[in-house]
């Protein structure tokens, strides 16, 4: 059954080699009789002036083409306005194109589609993937192609969707890597790349500016948290989060906004601030904000202490289950936000830096179930300080700002991706956990919002909210 639903499945339009001219032949005959009506619609009186004389002239009507042919050509061709000819025949070229321009506008996701099909296919012929033979008809040979790979082409929801049939032939190597290319060549960014029976599917976002979304719309819900349009942060599937990026790339204000988002889970935060910069503020309005070196080690202890309880505590709870997390047995989860990982550091005297690097690693790797999750920001995610697998266990990885290639490499590990530099405050790239990297947008501030206020606000209710339950309970 599963085989025959593959088969079934409809995968989008197959791009063919005759989509190398698809706008031209798209537009071409539409234009051609569009112009063609316009003209004659100009010259209506005259073919009718002209049909009444035939009339006149003659009065058998069976006779009709005829009796135009009759008349004197050339005393009517004296007659024409040579003003009005050469509008009729320019003024329809200019309504032509105020007709191209505002399809354009008003389908310009469909001309936007023709334009990849198009370019897919250009890709595939100038790249001689495909199989042809030489055929002679009328004493003229001429190429047939035999074989051209079958790709399928679709849009879903902002989503660029792309199958190719694995076929085992000689061009399959260069069809299982095609993301490099369409992601220069159609300006977008690969998401996700599955394997399928007898398939492989690329999926693709295009116009990432587009997907960007406000503060006020990131929402958590399900053990998720919403950063773009098509972008989660799936903690609970996949945690721990781990930021990089220099001076002025959005760190700072994305990390607010991570805690304005979890704090409507009624989530408990844990906020570690070592350079007493923009987050150690938050301390006027929350609590469990440390920017002190001795309040910072004893933070970490402290929560560290608290995911084994749990841990212990969880398997009494009525209803616990094998395999479950904590989410399943009504609790809440835990965040540690560390801000300046590495500054804070290189404070520490040697044992304290090992014992610290001890407990953060038993979180990262212990935390998901019991619900205790590290988000953990530093200018450049350092081995020294990030050694020992823990890197590794970060499944949500993002780089804001300019960034060297040393830089992007320690984040994200070797990779072909192709980094490139856009003076946009808050751009980057995300790896969301499917070890497929991505142009990222953190959510846009709108001018006027005040964290502190807005961030204090939530708190309050937060509490409000978990006061009332546990009073309920």
């Amino acid at each position: 059954m599963n085989i025959i639903k593959e088969l079934l499945t409809k995968r989008g339009i197959r791009i063919r080699a005759k989509d190398e001219k698809l706008l031209l032949r798209f537009t071409m005959p539409k234009l051609i009789l569009l112009y063609l009506g316009l003209f004659i619609l100009f010259h209506t009186f005259s073919i009718l002036n002209l049909i009444r004389q035939a009339k006149d002239n003659y009065a058998d009507n069976t006779h009709l083409l005829s009796s135009v042919s009759s008349i004197d050509f050339m005393e009517m061709l004296g007659n024409i306005d040579t003003t009005f000819l050469i509008i009729s025949l320019t003024l329809p070229v200019g309504l032509c194109i105020i007709a191209t321009v505002l399809y354009c506008r008003l389908r310009i996701e469909k001309i936007q589609q023709m334009i990849h099909r198009q370019k897919l296919a250009e890709m595939i012929l100038h790249n001689g993937w495909y199989e042809n033979k030489s055929v002679s008809s009328n004493g003229r040979s001429r190429e047939r192609i035999t074989y051209f790979p079958k790709i399928y082409y679709r849009c879903k929801e902002g989503l660029i969707i792309i199958n190719v049939e694995v076929s085992l032939g000689r061009f399959q190597d260069h069809l299982m890597t095609l993301e490099k290319r369409i992601e220069s060549g159609l300006y977008c960014e690969l998401t996700a790349k599955e394997m399928k029976r007898y398939w492989l599917e690329y999926t693709f976002i295009s116009g990432l500016m587009e997907e960007r979304i406000y503060i006020t719309d990131v929402i958590a819900k399900n053990g998720a948290l919403k950063l773009m349009k098509h972008c989660y942060w799936e903690y609970d599937k996949l945690p721990h989060m781990l930021i990089s990026g220099g001076t002025g790339g959005g760190k700072t204000y994305f990390i607010f906004t991570l805690i304005y988002g979890l704090l409507q889970t009624n989530a408990n935060l844990f906020v570690l601030d070592p350079k007493r910069s923009s987050l150690a503020d938050l301390a006027t309005v929350m609590d469990n904000v440390y920017y002190q070196r001795d309040q910072m080690i004893h933070a970490i202890q402290s929560f560290y202490e608290k995911m084994m309880e749990r841990m212990d505590s969880m398997k009494t709870i009525p209803g616990y289950k094998t395999g479950e997390n904590y989410a399943y047995v009504g609790l809440t989860a835990n965040f540690l936000i560390f801000d300046e990982y590495v500054a804070f550091m290189e404070m520490l005297k040697r044992a304290e830096s090992e014992e610290v690097m001890n407990k953060l690693k038993q979180i990262v790797m212990l935390g998901r179930e019991a619900g205790f999750f590290l988000i953990l920001a530093c200018q450049r995610p350092d081995a020294t300080y990030l050694g020992s697998g823990i890197r590794d266990q970060f499944n949500f990885r993002v780089a804001l700002g300019r960034m060297s290639e040393l830089g992007y490499t320690m984040i994200f590990g070797d990779t072909v991706k192709q980094f490139f530099l856009k003076q946009i405050k808050g751009r980057g790239y995300v790896d969301t956990g499917i070890s497929v990297i991505s142009e990222f947008y953190t959510p846009l501030v709108p001018p006027g919002f005040d964290f502190l206020k807005e961030i204090g606000g939530r708190y309050k209710n937060s509490l409000f909210q978990f006061n009332n339950e546990m009073n309920n309970y």
